[in-house]
């Protein structure tokens, strides 16, 4: 019923996607997938000595214009996902547990909630005991995630941008700072603060990411400063300087260079300095090599 008039995301275009149409996010009712595999590159509690389970979800609500999946991501993404069901996608969890996955990693997962809330009491049933991970760009409306209250362990979220000219730039969301804030506090509520087991594994709790862009240094320090006054030590960080110029950018040439050294340096000691807890990066995480092959593997169709 839901996905007859989709509002699922902060946009809430309306699509009637159980009858085939698509919304801003490009997806129609059906459940596309780019890739399902075991990931070493998520943060060291995540992605532990075997890798996390990461289903990388086809289409996306946000839209990014320097997105580094664009090939799953876009309008385009249509032709390049597996299409699976319910059923197969609780099988997909099943099997990246079977392949000794720390936990699943569900990636952009916020247009697929009404499947979620059903695939992944189904997974349970049928032996899913690892924790459930939603990663997502933090373009999220609270009503959604507490759809999937007591179904998600772990919460991923981006928190991109303070300015709303940049959301709007660079992600068409002007709203997005706001709406952003508002969901993750959901998402805390429903996690509490970060648990681990005895192998410093994540079980529980809410970890903030945030991508640095070219020149943001100053948009950067908001963020940081927001994440302290408003949560504190309910959540970790990871702040990241892996952005790498993708080849469509050429509306926005200030995007068409990496993080400096002395950017990230500042945004490391403002950090430090807030006591914020988390994950910094070294340099060589710039690097495409990060950026996975979405060949459609791993996924068990409808």
């Amino acid at each position: 019923m839901m996905l007859e008039h989709c509002t699922l995301c902060p946009r809430r275009c309306g699509a009637n996607r159980a009858a085939g149409q698509t919304g801003f996010c490009g997806a129609d009712d059906t459940i596309r997938i780019g890739l399902a595999s075991l990931h070493r590159w998520e943060e060291p509690c995540l992605s532990g000595t075997r890798g996390a389970g990461t289903v990388f979800f086809c289409h996306c609500p946000l839209g990014c214009v320097y997105c580094q999946n664009h090939d799953i991501s876009g309008q385009e993404a249509a032709a390049n996902g597996i299409l699976t069901d319910c059923s197969g996608l609780a099988d997909t969890f099943l099997s990246l547990q079977a392949r000794g996955a720390h936990n699943i990693d569900l990636v952009t997962p916020t247009h697929y909630a009404v499947h979620l809330a059903e695939a992944i009491p189904l997974a349970r049933a049928r032996g899913l005991t690892i924790p459930v991970i939603y990663n997502c760009g933090g373009y999220e409306r609270v009503e959604t995630l507490r759809m999937l209250d007591g179904l998600i362990d772990i919460y991923l979220p981006d928190l991109k941008y303070y300015s709303s000219y940049y959301a709007a730039r660079y992600s068409h969301a002007p709203d997005y700072f706001d709406i952003a804030c508002a969901a993750i506090g959901e998402m805390i509520r429903q996690t509490g603060a970060p648990q681990f087991d005895a192998d410093g594994m994540m079980t529980h709790g809410t970890i903030i990411r945030h991508l640095m862009l070219p020149g943001l240094g100053g948009d950067t320090a908001q963020i940081l400063r927001s994440i302290s006054s408003n949560w504190g030590g309910q959540v970790l960080v990871s702040l990241m300087r892996q952005f790498t110029p993708c080849t469509n950018l050429s509306g926005y040439p200030e995007l068409t260079r990496r993080i400096t050294d002395e950017e990230y340096a500042d945004a490391c000691e403002q950090m430090a300095l807030l006591a914020l807890e988390g994950w910094t990066q070294d340099a060589e995480s710039v690097s495409e090599s990060f950026i996975p092959h979405f060949d459609g593997s791993g996924v068990c169709r409808a």
